[in-house]
């Protein structure tokens, strides 16, 4: 492809356009770009403002050239440029040095025309050809003496500022236009004057002749005689608004990509876009979502010819107060079917309008508040462009002008797509992950306990805080479990990860928890059966799930805490799994922490558990808690236990109002970790309501368990249900006997039920068994099961204890 300057990789002698001028900045950069520089190389200014000026280079400058330049001295010189068609362009320039308002050197890069006469051209017809020149010029240009007072214009400078010549003549700038910007002007063109140098300077302002803004580059040159005497200056203004809106559309794009999307909250990224629109080209803004993407749901296809249901997520103004909006931050709006907004969303393409177009005037005719605000504000350009992501369609952004005198531009509504598009993939992401979190959390809590579990020996109070905001749910969990024996199990943990994985792996260990607990295991033996449980989860999740977790946590696996507590005997039994250790505050106020053998997290396998056993004062207090209570990325977690111990220092009249005593003290803000919190006030049964026979292994000491079991529950006023008990114990003290070893033990406790234990030495676990007509035992469990409500065994270090549980009415819970 060929062109007046050079075709396709061919070299051509270029002629110089009369505009051609070029700025080049301190660090190289090309700031100002003229129309005859677009001519000679086909450039626009929003192509190359801002680019090195080497990149235009087609071979190395003159050897002469760079001498110049580095001793900041004046050249000319042939230069061998790069065509935008790709070409080879051979031009003669001059680099004239300049100084800017800071006083760093920049270069102003020209055609480098024959050296003249310097009092102008001798023969007549040349020098009215020259004048012809300068008055003709399009660029405008003006002459002040060595008072800085004005002596002549050509047409293009009289027109941007507004007045004849006559009218300028022999006033300075100040005079000419006593304000800003050109008070500042007049302080530079004495400066010029003063030292003889030449100054650039921007400027970003209306000229006196025009309503509309522009950006000038302006070069304030000093007139020398032969000997380098100033006599004058003159100005030459570059109209640079376009490269001026280009670098701004440029500023706006990188400010969008650095403030939009910092959070992953719907409203907080909506709001990050109207600031930034509004910081960048628009006065008032509006952020509209589809009802179901601002609740977090995946957007609903638009209904053709019906009203469509938006709100407001977010709008910004540069006003204060949004005094132009008609309806309310987080309120919703109907657009009605056909409207302009609803030809938005459904093409999702932008769109552009004035007022005077018919159906921008329908939409705000359409409400009297929307007329009205249009009208007062005097809103004059309004933009709609679609938030659209992976192809579906969000919401709404309205972009309106009313205190920029300018319309919407072409190039604006590009802008706009540009930002609204990549706010609307963080929109999107953001609401994705609302959708998942609210799944995650509703998972969680439906795997939590709603309320604690009535107990007569032990009162529990508990706080459960999902993370804040922008942070993943993660996989706390615990629970209180009523066990035999009056006993009680708490059990507090910790899934590694965040997401709906680890929710429903904290449901999977939840529940195998409570299953363990149901068979009784000591502390230690739950954790080694929890540990292979995490091991077995996996192996059945495969690498490609693994993956996925360890990509988010770096690890797989759980910490877990499980204590079980006796009001018989008073003693708790604890173990943990890399838990933190428990807290533990006595009657007389004082708190420890229980120095627990920590063992490893669940899902290492190989290694043992231990479990320390503690009589705990009756009215004590356990505080049983995970790691984002105490723990946080800016605080070590010694000042955690430090603020815990001290909020456990002084407790609350109930457990309830220190639970909240202990968050408020500890936490310090939104949580970065789920939070589990467990507080439980330990009771002792008293000794009237548990009574305990040892029994020798003798078939005569059947009849005398009987008889004194009898005698007990007539004692306790419970004499219905002295048949029932006296079955279980004959039957259970029998098998004893039979089946089990020395020392066998019975016991009788009255609680919420009456329970029933007796204990042997033999480790061998009973089991029920259907036995045959002819048989003469193997019915004794049988007979325990029918008439209990309940019946289990459990190990204990010296053998086993098998129990039975009676239902007791509540009339009979009275003491006599």
């Amino acid at each position: 492809m060929d062109s007046e300057y050079g075709g396709s990789g061919g070299t051509t002698p270029g002629r110089v356009p009369e505009d051609l001028a070029v700025v080049i900045g301190a660090g190289g950069a090309i700031m100002v770009w003229s129309a005859g520089a677009r001519e000679l190389l086909g450039y626009e200014p929003e192509e190359i403002v801002g680019r090195p000026a080497t990149d235009l280079l087609a071979a190395d400058l003159p050897v002469s050239a760079r001498r110049h330049m580095a001793e900041g001295r004046q050249w000319a010189s042939e230069v061998a440029l790069r065509h935008r068609e790709g070409g080879r362009v051979v031009v003669r320039l001059r680099g004239t040095p300049l100084a800017d308002a800071g006083g760093r050197w920049l270069w102003l890069v020209t055609g480098a025309a024959a050296l003249t006469n310097p009092a102008g051209p001798s023969d007549p017809a040349a020098a009215a050809l020259w004048d012809r020149t300068l008055a003709q010029l399009p660029l405008p240009v003006a002459v002040y003496d060595r008072e800085a007072r004005f002596v002549a214009a050509n047409e293009s400078m009289t027109r941007v500022m507004g007045k004849p010549e006559e009218e300028m003549r022999g006033l300075t700038l100040r005079q000419i236009e006593p304000n800003r910007p050109y008070e500042e002007f007049d302080r530079i063109q004495r400066q010029v004057l003063r030292t003889g140098k030449t100054v650039f300077h921007e400027a970003h302002a209306h000229a006196p002749g025009e309503t509309r803004e522009h950006a000038w580059a302006i070069f304030f040159s000093p007139l020398k005689d032969e000997n380098g005497t100033v006599h004058g200056m003159s100005a030459a203004v570059f109209d640079t608004t376009e490269q001026y809106w280009a670098r701004r559309r440029l500023a706006v794009l990188n400010d969008a990509s650095l403030r939009i999307g910092t959070t992953l909250d719907v409203t907080r990224t909506a709001d990050e876009l109207a600031e930034v629109a509004v910081t960048g080209f628009a006065d008032f803004v509006t952020v509209d979502l589809l009802e179901t993407v601002a609740q977090g749901d995946e957007p609903e296809p638009l209904p053709p010819g019906e009203p469509v249901t938006v709100r407001r997520t977010a709008q910004r103004s540069v006003l204060e107060g949004c005094p132009e909006s008609v309806v309310a931050s987080g309120g919703t709006s109907r657009y009605p079917a056909g409207s302009l907004p609803v030809r938005a969303l459904a093409t999702g393409r932008g769109a552009r309008t004035r007022p005077g177009d018919p159906g921008l005037r329908e939409w705000v005719e359409s409400s009297p508040a929307r007329a009205e605000t249009v009208e007062r504000h005097m809103i004059h350009s309004v933009m709609l462009v679609p938030l659209r992501a992976r192809g579906v369609t969000l919401g709404l952004v309205h972009l309106l002008r009313h205190r920029t005198a300018e319309s919407f531009s072409e190039d604006d509504l590009l802008l706009a797509e540009e930002i609204v598009a990549r706010a609307a993939v963080s929109v999107d992401n953001a609401r994705r992950y609302t959708r998942e979190r609210r799944t995650a959390l509703a998972l969680q809590r439906s795997l939590l306990p709603e309320r604690p579990p009535g107990l007569t020996a032990m009162e529990v109070a508990y706080r459960y805080l999902p993370a804040g905001a922008g942070v993943d749910v993660g996989g706390d969990w615990f629970d209180a479990i009523p066990l035999s024996g009056a006993r009680t199990a708490l059990v507090v943990g910790d899934v590694v990860g965040h997401g709906i994985h680890a929710s429903a792996t904290m449901g999977r260990l939840r529940t195998a928890v409570r299953t363990l607990a149901d068979v009784d295991l000591a502390p230690d033996e739950l954790l080694t059966q929890l540990d292979d449980l995490v091991i077995r989860l996996d192996r059945e999740e495969g690498p490609e799930v693994r993956g996925r977790v360890e990509e988010a946590s770096g690890e797989v696996g759980a910490t877990c805490l499980y204590a079980v507590y006796d009001p018989v005997s008073r003693r708790c039994t604890l173990a943990r799994a890399g838990h933190p250790p428990p807290a533990l505050v006595t009657p007389d106020g004082t708190v420890r922490f229980l120095e627990l053998p920590a063992g490893p997290p669940l899902g290492l396998g190989g290694l043992p558990f231990e479990a320390t056993e503690i009589e705990l004062p009756e009215g004590s207090v356990l505080a049983l808690y995970t790691d984002g209570l105490i723990e946080t990325a800016d605080r070590d977690i010694e000042i955690g236990l430090g603020l815990l111990r001290e909020a456990l220092s002084s407790l609350a009249d109930t457990l309830e109002e220190t639970c909240d005593q202990v968050l408020d003290t500890v936490l310090t803000g939104r949580p970065d970790d789920d939070i589990v919190l467990i507080l439980a006030r330990t009771s002792a049964l008293d000794a009237g309501e548990v009574r305990t026979w040892q029994l020798p292994q003798d078939p005569a000491a059947v009849a005398r368990a009987r008889k004194v079991a009898g005698e007990q529950v007539a004692a306790w006023g419970l004499g219905a249900t002295a048949f029932a008990t006296e079955l279980i114990v004959s039957e259970l003290v029998t098998n004893a006997i039979r089946y089990g070893d020395a020392p066998i033990q019975l016991r009788l406790i009255r609680d919420t039920a009456l329970i029933c234990e007796v204990s042997d030495g033999s480790a061998t676990a009973p089991h029920m068994r259907r036995a045959r007509v002819f048989d003469e035992g193997g019915r004794g469990l049988l007979l325990v099961a029918q008439v209990s409500e309940r019946w289990g065994s459990r190990q204990t270090p010296t053998g086993k204890t098998i129990w039975a549980e009676q239902p007791l009415a509540s009339e009979l819970l009275e003491i006599p």
